[in-house]
Parts: C-alpha cells; sequence; structure tokens
C-alpha cells in the first residue's frame, strides 16, 4: 500500500470540493450549509465552512458541490457478496428453511461465480455510497478453487475497501446440522485454510484495503471446538473475529437444546465476546445480553431488511446504542436483501426500530446516518481511518445529489438522505480515488458486470439442479 500522502507537500495532488452542505459525523456531529472538503494524496487535508483556502497547490480537480451534501463514505458491516447468485429464490421462508432451501445451490459455487457475485453484489453497493465492506464467506465446497483470491480480485477491480470475514462450517446434517454434508469443511482444515487467508491477505497497515477476520459461520452449522480454536486463532494473529448472533428464535431453542444456555452465554464460554468481536443480526437479545455485549464491547450488525425479509424480528438498537453497544448497518447477503444497497438501509432502520417499544424516539435521521458511517467503522475496527470527514483521516466520502425532484422540497438535507427517496451519488472517492462517477462504476463496465453476473447465476442454479 502506498504511503500516506504528506499534505505538506507541493507535489501533493489535490481534489477541492465547495458550495455544499456537510455532515462531517464527528464527535460533534458538526455540519456545514454550505462549505468544503480537500483531499490530498489518499487523506483529508481540511473540511471547514466557506470556499476552501485560497493558493492551494496542485488541485487537480475542482467540483462545485452545489445542491450537493458530503458525507463520509458508507460503511456495510455485514454481507454475503456470493448470494448475488440466487436473488429471488426462497422468498417466502423463515431462516432455517430458507437455508435448507439453499445450501445445496450455494454448495455448487466456484471461483468463476463467487468473483462475479462479488462484482454484482460490492458494485451495486458502492453505486450507493459504500466505500468500506464487509462480506462473510462461508461456503466452500471440497475442491473449489482459490475463492478468497477469486474474490479478493473482483473487489480490487471495484475499488473498495474490503474486511473479508473468512467463515466457515464443520457441522453438516449427519451432526446435526443445517449444511447439507458435501458443503462443510473438516475443523482442522477449516482453520488451516483461514489462517492461510490471514497470512496471504491480510493487511494491518494504516489505509489498508483488505483485512481478513475469523469467522465461523454460526451455532447451527459449526462446532464448538471451531469456534474455540477460531477465537485462538484470531487473537494470535491480531485480526478480528465474526460470526451470527441471536438472528432467531429457532436459533435460540437450537443453543439451549444443544449447550444448555442461550446464544450470548454460549458465545462468551467459547471467548466469542469483545472489543475485537462483532455480530450479525443480534435481533432476539435480552437486557443481560445487551450488558454482556456492553462490557466486553462487542458489536453489532444491524440488518433490518434481511432481519424483516426473513421475519426475524426487530433488533434492539436503541437499547444497545443506550447501553454504548457499538453498532453498524449491514445490508446481508442479497438472497434475503433482494436490493443489495446499504443507503437504503438508513432509512429501513430508522423506520423499522420506530415500529419497537421507542417508537418515534427511536432513531431520528443523524443517528442512522452515524449507524451508517462512524457506527460501522467502529465494528470493524477502523474509526482512526473512516467513519468520518475529518483532517488526516482517509479521503473516503460521498457526494449526494439532493436538488433534484425527489428531495425537492426537504430542507435539511441529513432529513432528506435518510427519510427521503435513494439519493444519486454524483462522486464517490474511496482512498482519494474516484469510484463511482456521475451515478456509475468507475472502474468496471456496469454492463458487463450484469451480463456476466447473470451467465454465471444460470450456470450454478443448472449445475445445483444436476446434481
Amino acid at each position: 500500500m502506498a504511503a500516506p500522502a504528506s499534505p505538506d507537500s507541493a507535489a501533493t495532488r489535490r481534489i477541492v470540493i465547495e458550495n455544499c452542505a456537510i455532515a462531517t459525523v464527528d464527535a460533534h456531529d458538526t455540519e456545514y450549509a454550505s462549505g468544503h472538503v480537500v483531499v490530498a494524496g489518499n487523506l483529508i487535508e481540511s473540511v471547514g465552512a466557506g470556499r476552501a483556502p485560497e493558493g492551494l497547490a496542485n488541485v487537480v480537480r475542482r467540483i462545485d458541490g452545489t445542491g450537493h451534501l458530503v458525507t463520509p463514505g458508507l460503511v456495510n458491516t455485514h454481507h454475503h457478496f456470493y448470494q448475488w447468485m440466487t436473488r429471488g429464490m426462497a422468498t417466502d421462508h423463515n431462516l432455517f428453511n430458507w437455508l435448507v432451501a439453499l445450501y445445496p445451490t450455494w454448495a455448487r459455487i466456484d471461483a468463476a461465480m463467487l468473483a462475479a457475485a462479488t462484482q454484482g453484489s460490492l458494485g451495486m453497493m458502492v453505486k450507493g455510497g459504500v466505500t468500506t465492506a464487509s462480506d462473510h464467506h462461508y461456503v466452500f465446497p471440497r475442491g473449489a478453487d482459490d475463492l478468497v483470491g477469486a474474490e479478493l480480485a473482483a473487489a480490487r477491480e471495484i475499488g473498495a475497501r474490503i474486511t473479508l470475514a473468512r467463515g466457515s462450517m464443520d457441522r453438516s446434517v449427519k451432526d446435526g446440522g443445517l449444511p447439507p454434508d458435501f458443503a462443510v469443511e473438516t475443523t482442522e482444515g477449516a482453520l488451516k485454510a483461514t489462517e492461510e487467508a490471514i497470512d496471504t491477505h491480510h493487511d494491518a497497515s494504516f489505509g489498508s484495503m483488505v483485512h481478513i477476520a475469523v469467522a465461523p459461520c454460526s451455532p447451527f452449522s459449526i462446532s464448538t471446538e471451531l469456534l474455540r480454536r477460531g477465537a485462538e486463532l484470531a487473537r494470535r494473529k491480531g485480526v478480528r473475529l465474526h460470526t451470527h448472533g441471536s438472528e432467531t428464535v429457532e436459533e435460540e431453542k437450537f443453543c439451549h437444546e444443544l449447550f444448555g444456555m442461550g446464544p450470548t452465554d454460549y458465545f462468551e464460554s467459547t471467548g466469542w465476546l469483545g472489543e475485537d468481536v462483532w455480530m450479525a443480526h443480534c435481533v432476539h437479545m435480552n437486557d443481560s445480553d445487551i450488558a454482556a455485549f456492553a462490557r466486553t464491547r462487542t458489536g453489532v450488525a444491524h440488518c433490518p431488511s434481511s432481519n424483516a425479509r426473513l421475519a426475524a424480528g426487530i433488533a434492539r438498537v436503541p437499547d444497545m446504542l443506550a447501553a454504548g453497544v457499538p453498532v453498524g448497518l449491514g445490508v446481508d447477503g442479497t438472497a434475503s436483501n433482494e436490493c443489495g444497497e446499504l443507503h437504503t438501509e438508513l432509512r429501513t432502520a430508522l423506520l423499522i426500530n420506530r415500529l419497537g417499544a421507542h417508537k418515534e424516539a427511536a432513531l431520528d435521521a443523524r443517528k442512522a446516518l452515524r449507524l451508517g458511517t462512524y457506527g460501522g467503522a467502529q465494528v470493524l475496527g477502523r474509526t482512526a481511518e473512516i467513519g468520518s470527514l475529518e483532517a488526516g483521516k482517509l479521503a473516503d466520502l460521498v457526494l449526494w445529489k439532493l436538488d433534484g425532484l425527489a428531495h425537492s422540497t426537504i430542507a435539511d438535507p441529513v432529513t432528506a438522505l435518510v427519510f427521503g427517496a435513494a439519493a444519486p451519488v454524483t462522486l464517490s472517492l474511496v482512498d482519494g480515488a474516484p469510484v463511482v462517477e456521475d451515478g456509475r462504476l468507475a472502474n468496471v463496465d456496469e454492463e458487463t458486470v450484469a451480463r456476466t453476473a447473470r451467465a454465471e447465476s444460470q450456470r450454478l442454479v443448472r449445475i445445483a439442479a444436476e446434481g
């Protein structure tokens, strides 16, 4: 990775954005009705009110942001890119039945399919303002090619930052789990492959484009040994830990029947609570569970659309935030959220949480924006680099167009972004480089991505049908 740019260097290339509303999402929620952002190399050099400072050297691009809002890039904390291949299937199932219906198809995936799915999934999110995405990939069919390498190569072409949570499953149907026997790895094989992924791809340096996390799938698809030894591996290697937790009432029942305790107590007994851990969903959490997450600073990836799609329930996000639990937003896989965009989750999170006990006080527009930006960075352990617009942080930002018909009578730009229709992205930068220009992906051809994904999806379904 290139060293961070030095704003003091006259040779540093600068991008200047002016005349825009700005929501910094910093510790004070600083906002500017009309302000500027100066990007120097891959860093934010300055953010403030009014025009940019005069006399800046080597300005290679100057953007008039009139009618736009600038925010930090969105951070997606939970996804399954491979599910782009099976959108629109099993649409009327709960989680367990949905998994049983789709595992036989997912277990036929290969490197070409995963590369196409990565570009479809990640491309859709990036078009909607995501600059950092976490993908939980846990399907490694026997004899498959280098799926981790294929995914990261495909993501590199899009240009977003990635936390690849190298997942695993070792509890199949014959062991009382949900995945078919041919879809799981051995415990030793999963641990060895996960360590290899860390050694090969994880970059812990400032501004890294790739992080690897240790991510056994879920209590009903993994052994206790894999969970415990996975935590030991992650801490030995200094990487984060990720899994699914407390997603459904069926999972709660499963844990009590197999382990004699609920999911949170089970995770704590295996070393899976801590500030280096985040879990997806966390829908069915009681007061004791929330207190345990707050005490240990365990993070949560809130996936409201997926939770609704699979009828899992409403996560207690306001209570988690009040207790001090780190919470970010997640799209989740596009087989349970066919929309596949994170910026629509800002609105969905706000609306769904208002159906809960806290009603209209559950979330507001700025809390929703914080979940999708700083909250996500917090969950992924990257608040020193991303999640807010501040001098010295990485130049990952989004320019949202809010002067069209869809937002024409909403005066407050943050309210327009969160409550209004999905806002078009005029420009999105990652590491100071465009990944979206005028609403189009900057680094890949969208039509080619769509055409390739469609063909690979059809091939996957055909192979699965043939058995």
